[in-house]
C-alpha cells in the first residue's frame, strides 16, 4: 500500500445507471454523503475525462508502473488476519462531536486545528493494525472533511503523521508543496470507491490509486510529492489514468462493468505511493468477492494516461473548465 510520506483526502457517492457524462472534461453531479455533497459540480475528482487527449508521457510512464500488473482492488471483505472490512472507513459525526488537539510528524504542513475524533472514530485496518492507519471522518453539521494517516492514540492523546480539513463545498486546494494524508496533497474520501454507488449502478468521480516509484514532482491539482527519483519518464503524482474505451466489458458481470465504466469516464488518480495499480475504496462488509475476484483481472496495459491540463481554471484551485 502507502509509503511513509504524506497523504490527502477526498468522497463520493452514486445513484442507478451507468456512468455517463460529457466527454469534454465536464463535471457532473456528485452525489451527496450525509447530506453534503462531495466537493462542487465542477471539482477535478467529478470531471469526465473520457474524452480529453492521451498524455505525451503515456507510454513512458506505463513502462515504470508494473506494465504487466493488473488491478487491485485495495478493499473488500475482513479475512483472518484484519477482523474488520479490508478499506478505508468513513466515519460521520455530528456538530456537537467532542474535538481534541492531534500531534502530527508533519506538522508543519498540517491543519492545526481540533479534530472531531473519538472512540467512535474508524481506523484503516482496525485501532491495532500496522498499516496506514487512515482515518476519515465527515463533519456532516458543516460538510467538512477531515482526514489523517498513522493515526493513533495513545496514553490518551491523539496522534497521525500528517492531517487535512477541508470544506466539501469548496474548490480550494492546499498550500502548494504541503502533503495531506496522501503523497499527493489530495483529499482520500472523493476517491474511494463506495459499495452504495456500485450497488446502485453509477459511479461518476475518479477513483485514488498507488504505484511504486514516482517522480520528484507533482501535477495541478497535486501539491505534493514522495518521489524517489528525478526522471521524467516515471508518473508524477496527480497524474490521471484512463481505461480505454475499446477494452471489451461484455466479459464481466453488470457490477464489475459499473466500475469499469467509470475508469472509462472517470479514470484513476495517482495520489499515493505503494503497489502499482492498487486502487482504493471504503470499508464494507458487503463487497462481493466476485465484484473483487473480476477487477483483478483488468491488466494494467489496458490503461491510457490522460492530459488533464485544459480543465484547469486556476493553478491553486480544483475547479474545471465546464465548457
Amino acid at each position: 500500500m502507502t509509503v511513509l510520506a504524506a497523504v490527502a483526502c477526498g468522497l463520493a457517492l452514486m445513484g442507478t445507471v451507468p456512468a455517463s457524462g460529457t466527454s469534454d472534461g465536464r463535471a457532473t453531479v456528485a452525489r451527496p454523503i450525509a447530506g453534503c455533497q462531495v466537493f462542487p459540480e465542477n471539482n477535478y475528482w467529478n470531471a469526465d475525462i473520457s474524452g480529453l487527449p492521451r498524455h505525451a508521457s503515456s507510454d513512458a510512464w506505463l513502462r515504470h508502473m508494473s506494465p504487466r500488473s493488473k488491478l487491485h482492488p485495495d478493499f473488500g471483505r475482513a479475512f483472518s488476519a484484519q477482523p474488520v472490512p479490508y478499506g478505508i472507513p468513513i466515519t460521520v459525526v455530528g456538530g456537537g462531536h467532542r474535538r481534541v488537539n492531534v500531534g502530527f510528524t508533519y506538522g508543519r504542513e498540517s491543519d492545526q486545528v481540533r479534530y472531531p475524533f473519538g472512540s467512535d472514530t474508524k481506523i484503516e485496518g482496525g485501532a491495532r493494525s500496522d498499516g496506514d492507519r487512515h482515518a476519515i471522518v465527515v463533519d456532516k453539521s458543516r460538510c467538512r472533511l477531515y482526514e489523517t494517516w498513522n493515526t493513533r492514540k495513545r496514553d490518551g492523546r491523539w496522534h497521525a503523521g500528517s492531517g487535512a480539513v477541508w470544506d466539501l463545498g469548496s474548490n480550494a486546494l492546499r498550500h502548494d508543496g504541503w502533503t495531506s494524508a496522501d503523497a499527493a496533497g489530495l483529499p482520500i474520501l472523493p476517491g474511494l470507491l463506495r459499495w452504495n454507488e456500485v450497488r446502485k449502478g453509477k459511479v461518476d468521480h475518479a477513483i485514488r490509486f498507488t504505484t511504486d516509484v514516482t517522480d520528484r514532482r507533482y501535477v495541478w491539482p497535486a501539491r505534493h510529492q514522495a518521489g524517489s527519483v528525478n526522471n521524467r519518464r516515471y508518473p508524477p503524482m496527480g497524474a490521471r489514468f484512463r481505461l480505454k474505451a475499446s477494452y471489451d466489458l461484455t466479459q464481466f458481470s453488470p457490477r464489475t462493468r459499473v466500475v469499469l465504466r467509470a475508469m472509462q469516464h472517470y479514470g484513476l488518480v495517482l495520489a499515493d505511493n505503494g503497489s502499482p495499480w492498487y486502487f482504493q475504496g471504503a470499508a464494507s462488509a458487503k463487497w462481493p468477492n466476485k465484484l473483487i475476484s473480476e477487477l483483478k483481472l483488468v491488466p494494467a496495459r489496458a490503461f491510457v494516461a490522460v492530459d488533464t491540463s485544459s480543465l484547469m481554471v486556476d493553478p491553486d484551485s480544483a475547479r474545471v473548465h465546464t465548457g
